[in-house]
């Protein structure tokens, strides 16, 4: 478990990092609004903590969000050239290992957590 969260926590640094790297140095979009452009990875850095805590709720709502990501590589992949469109590529590959990642953490812990006793909670609710 401990080496899936440094997986997840690696792939989300990743995100980041390639996020304001590629907007404000590495290729950024003509017109010279890159610095703007880079506030897209604001989102991920609100998962930081969660995904340092083991915090169950924080990886549900990452591998939901990582797919808006992966849309993007998937676009400016099909759509960019040059040194934009090799950045797309690690920015789709980020956002599946993420995702995964996310997926595989939230199952593991949700085998671990007792299950809910049905009827809102109360032992014997709903039994003659």
């Amino acid at each position: 478990m401990e080496t899936l969260r440094w997986v997840n926590l690696l792939a989300l640094l990743g995100l980041i990092v390639l996020g304001v790297a590629w907007e404000v140095w590495l290729a950024p979009l003509p017109g010279g609004s890159g610095g703007a452009l880079a506030l897209k990875v604001l989102p991920l850095t609100l998962a930081l903590s969660g995904v340092l805590r083991h915090r169950l709720y924080t990886c549900r709502w990452l591998s939901l969000l990582v797919w808006l990501y992966f849309t993007e590589g998937v676009v400016r992949a099909a759509g960019d050239t040059g040194l934009s469109r090799q950045l797309a590529f690690i920015e789709v590959a980020l956002s599946v290992v993420l995702f995964v990642g996310c997926a595989v953490y939230v199952r593991l812990r949700l085998r671990v957590l007792p299950p809910k006793l049905k009827g809102g909670g109360k032992a014997g609710a709903g039994h003659a």
